[in-house]
């Protein structure tokens, strides 16, 4: 399949997942939140986050594994590939092992005063807390499939498996009120148990298509030098994720000092949405990814960077039709989804999936200094920044300003990560800033501008309404769509829409 096809089937795969899981994810969340109330609901997603805080290790792997099976793809080599794979395969299943028992012997201080929970309700929350810590090692071990699976450019397959996962979760949201058990410990054993799941579709499939995929690392293949090499290269992708995850759980912590786990609650609730939406954007991530890879890999650093410019252009504006709409419409899609809303949940969503959206204008060299190898001084430089959120919010909140107030930290320095990736791939890949402001800022200003001012006059006009967020998520739809053909796209991307779209109705 031609590269340029496999890209939009994958894009499609994974936004078609997008929105399945979104729908279900959304419905799932009101059923959970209503079923189990705001506190106990604060205390799952507190305490499985302190959990999470570590997850992003997974994240961070996966990203490192794609990497290298890409990069080694890309040079054609299947020795290498299966290599690679099995020295992956130990790595996680030791990492795994390691940070899953360092969790389970902190427990005593977690649970000691650490965390503010209601006393009636640490023994459920540590129960809770072990559940967490399983699925997170299942997370490690399932981690290289996934890795394989985009690299082979698989989509549709994990996609399928996601959507299983959204289905099983609402299945077990709406047995929920039928369980006579602790339903708080409930959960936490069947969101381990979706995880259990997930990681048996994607190795058993895996190893029986893909033929440097194993169950257990091929110990005769593990070589040292790659070991090496992924440690290298994983422990500054780890130290960049974990910049995200820690500014996104210290948040939460200092949330809770503050406010208690009833606002927990509904930062918990602003992550859900932003995790619903995030898929859209990941979803031409994990399309192009590869291909940036494979692209360097293959000594072609032209093509590279503009995949990269692309996947920018493309992550921001199609993540960008969510976010407005939703955005303006934040009060109304609430109260239809939670029905009871628990305080500052707006105010959060807001500004958490905003920040998002400012994120995606550069993602794309994320992606292309991944593909360069050149990974310690852009964590450095870039992520770190991230982290610089936490104390300003806490300052913020310390000095008595209210958490909307506090929150503009969160879009400033999200702002200023995106725009730093600029210069340091100008030092690094000779990137052209000027081409770059040129083919992504300047394409994507009139639909944005176009989309908000819609959007704007949608919530300010058109009133008593039943159910107008639809009709505001429609227009925005129609005015993206018409503002990114005639204004975003080249004659050349025209084109080759246009004759995609014919050969789709041909056959």
């Amino acid at each position: 399949m031609e590269p340029s096809k496999r890209i939009v089937i994958n894009t499609l795969a994974q936004h078609t997942r997008a929105i399945i899981n979104t729908c279900l994810s959304l419905y799932s969340t009101r059923l959970i939140l209503r079923i189990l109330g705001q506190s106990d609901y604060g205390i799952y997603s507190l305490v499985a986050g302190v959990v999470t805080m570590l997850a992003f290790l997974t994240g961070a792997l996966v990203i490192t594994t794609q990497r290298q099976l890409s990069f080694y793809h890309g040079r054609g080599n299947l020795a290498d590939v299966k290599s690679m794979f099995s020295s992956s395969l130990l790595l996680h299943i030791f990492i795994g092992t390691i940070f899953a028992l360092i969790l389970l012997a902190l427990t005593p201080f977690i649970f000691g005063g650490f965390l503010e929970i209601d006393p009636i309700r640490i023994p459920t929350a540590k129960g809770v807390y072990y559940m967490a810590v399983l699925a997170l090692a299942i997370t490690f071990f399932a981690a290289p499939y996934k890795a394989l699976f985009i690299a082979r450019e698989e989509i549709v397959y994990v996609s399928v498996v996601d959507v299983i996962d959204g289905v099983l979760k609402l299945i077990f949201a709406l047995s929920l009120p039928f369980i006579t058990y602790d339903r708080l410990m409930a959960y936490a054993y069947a969101i381990a148990g979706i995880q259990t799941f997930h990681f048996l579709a994607l190795s058993l499939w895996a190893v029986t298509h893909f033929k440097e995929s194993t169950l257990l690392p091929r110990l005769s293949l593990v070589r040292r030098c790659y070991l090496k090499e992924l440690m290298s290269f994983a422990t500054w992708t780890v130290y960049s994720t974990g910049c995200v995850m820690g500014r996104t759980q210290g948040v939460a912590i200092i949330l809770n000092k503050f406010f208690g786990t009833v606002v927990n609650s509904s930062y918990g609730i602003a992550q859900q949405v932003y995790h619903s939406i995030a898929f859209i954007s990941q979803a031409v991530t994990n399309a192009m990814s590869p291909q940036i890879v494979k692209s360097e890999g293959s000594g072609d650093r032209r093509r590279m960077l503009h995949l990269a410019e692309l996947s920018s252009k493309y992550n921001f504006l199609l993540l960008s039709t969510v976010v407005i709409p939703l955005s303006f419409e934040l009060p109304e899609v609430l109260t239809l989804w939670l029905g009871n809303v628990p305080p500052h949940a707006a105010t959060l969503c807001r500004f958490v999936i905003l920040s998002a959206l400012c994120d995606q204008i550069t993602i794309g060299l994320g992606t292309a200094n991944q593909a360069i190898g050149r990974i310690r001084n852009y964590s450095l430089v870039v992520n770190t920044i991230k982290v610089l959120t936490l104390p300003v919010f806490w300052l913020c909140l310390h000095l008595g300003y209210e958490i909307g107030q506090a929150m503009w930290a969160y879009i400033g320095f999200e702002i200023l990560c995106a725009l730093t990736r600029l210069p340091f791939l100008k030092v690094t890949a000779g990137l052209s800033i000027r081409h770059f402001v040129r083919q992504v800022f300047a394409h994507i200003a009139i639909p944005i501008v176009a989309v908000s001012a819609a959007c704007w006059l949608m919530v300010t006009f058109v009133e008593d309404i039943p159910f107008r967020f639809l009709l505001t998520g429609i227009v925005s739809v129609i005015v993206a769509g018409i503002t990114i053909w005639l204004f975003t796209l080249d004659d050349v991307e025209r084109h080759t829409a246009l004759q995609m779209i014919k050969k789709e109705t041909l056959s």
